[in-house]
């Protein structure tokens, strides 16, 4: 369930929060804030799960992941499934102790995405696409479960599709750390299919990812220190990309752990609006 390499948790974490704090402006109730976060965690936890057991045939082959216990033998194939299970009936278990009817279909609709996102490896290259459709998924599911009423997208779409694009940038740095392995035990990535052109892909997710968080902190009326924190964002996206520029797995790893910190700074940018007086 990777409990000991937390990344995974705070890029979940920071997205979450700002659909929160949009959600709720900026006033989010502790219960509500309890649930986001312990759902956090139990949701990267299932999807560690479902991800080891659909390449455990594979990740044998690949030197960062030939430890991992359903790799290694160590853990049962049924021994995982009934793991991602039960962390998927917990999830479920969360939103039912505060949301509605409609909150609890878009969590199953969460959960499927979740379930799917790592067999998509083997039949298309935009893998990452998957993911970042499970990770923008928060956002529907916390707008409905801090507004009780029908979702309506609009008010949503853009803090949506920011995520999205986000999570397509941060995992395809993480997708160049495995290339060679991975096309030698023909695991598909966006790396895989942009080749040489994969950090220009993504410089224009994270373009289109700081366009959508500046047009969802127009629609609810942001001010000056969330402008700063997209500032300073698209600084650390272009560290980000200068950092991988020689396609190095050390470099492109450390550009994609640094994206917590961009999740952080925008998350402490934005709950620093809502605090200081317009």
């Amino acid at each position: 369930m990777r409990l000991d390499r937390p990344i995974g948790s705070y890029l979940l974490l920071w997205p979450a929060g700002w659909a929160l704090l949009l959600a709720s402006d900026g006033r989010p109730s502790l219960t509500l804030c309890a649930v986001v976060v312990a759902g956090v965690v139990v949701m990267r936890a299932a999807g560690c799960v479902i991800n080891d057991f659909a390449d455990r045939h594979w990740d044998g082959a690949v030197a960062r992941t030939a430890e991992r216990p359903l790799a290694t033998g160590e853990i049962r194939p049924r021994q995982a499934l009934l793991l991602f299970v039960a962390l998927l009936s917990a999830a479920l278990l969360l939103v039912l102790a505060v949301g509605n009817q409609q909150t609890l279909w878009l969590a199953v609709a969460g959960a499927g995405l979740t379930a799917l996102y790592p067999f998509s490896k083997r039949v298309t290259h935009l893998p990452q696409l998957l993911l970042g459709l499970c990770w923008a998924w928060s956002v529907p599911i916390i707008f409905s479960l801090q507004w009780q009423t029908a979702l309506h997208w609009q008010p949503l779409l853009p803090l949506f599709v920011a995520v999205l694009l986000w999570t397509v940038a941060f995992d395809t740095f993480y997708a160049m750390v495995d290339r060679d392995d991975d096309r030698l035990v023909g695991i598909k990535s966006t790396a895989v299919w942009a080749g040489e052109r994969e950090l220009l892909l993504i410089a224009l997710c994270q373009a289109g990812a700081l366009l959508g968080l500046a047009v969802a902190a127009s629609q609810y009326q942001r001010g000056t220190s969330f402008a700063v924190g997209l500032a300073v964002a698209a600084l650390l996206f272009a560290r980000q990309l200068w950092w991988a520029r020689g396609r190095q797995r050390d470099a492109c790893f450390r550009a994609f752990l640094n994206n917590h910190w961009v999740g952080l700074w925008l998350f402490v940018a934005l709950l620093v609006d809502y605090w200081l007086p317009q």
